[in-house]
């Protein structure tokens, strides 16, 4: 019993040793990459405790970008940086460029009484600085 046990130990320690590997060699095909938003819709004012959809649309930059969610950041209270994410697959040389626009939408719930301000991620300047559309969204209470 103690034999057989002993050597069941020592497969599953040699097996997770050998499961996964960090080495950046894995021959990944995409990467994640921030869209630009060229445009997003917002209401008017919220109402405390409410649960509004708030409409996004960004720029698709080539045939292999893929819309895959929203990276939202929380600064301050209620003030939040929004940056559309999408897959770009890499290796791929059929990917042309697009002038497509999508748009995309994600809930949002009022959480606090105080205004929000949301700004919407739209690339960076000539001097590698983030550029945004910003809206401010007061909560009725």
């Amino acid at each position: 019993m103690k034999k057989s046990l002993s050597i069941l130990m020592l497969l599953v320690i040699s097996f997770s040793f050998n499961a996964c590997s960090l080495d950046d060699d894995d021959d990944t095909n995409f990467k994640y990459v921030n869209l630009k938003v060229l445009s997003a819709e917002v209401p008017e004012s919220f109402d405390f405790g409410e649960r509004y959809t708030i409409y996004v649309t960004y720029a698709k930059p080539n045939a292999c970008t893929y819309f895959e969610g929203f990276d939202i950041h929380k600064h301050q209270l209620t003030e939040r940086e929004v940056y559309p994410i999408g897959t770009e697959l890499i290796g791929n040389d059929n990917c042309q460029a697009s002038t497509e626009e999508v748009e995309v939408n994600f809930d949002f719930e009022v959480i606090y009484k105080e205004d929000y301000l949301f700004k919407f991620w739209t690339g960076q300047n000539e001097d590698g600085e983030d550029q945004y559309i910003e809206f401010t969204v007061p909560v009725n209470q």
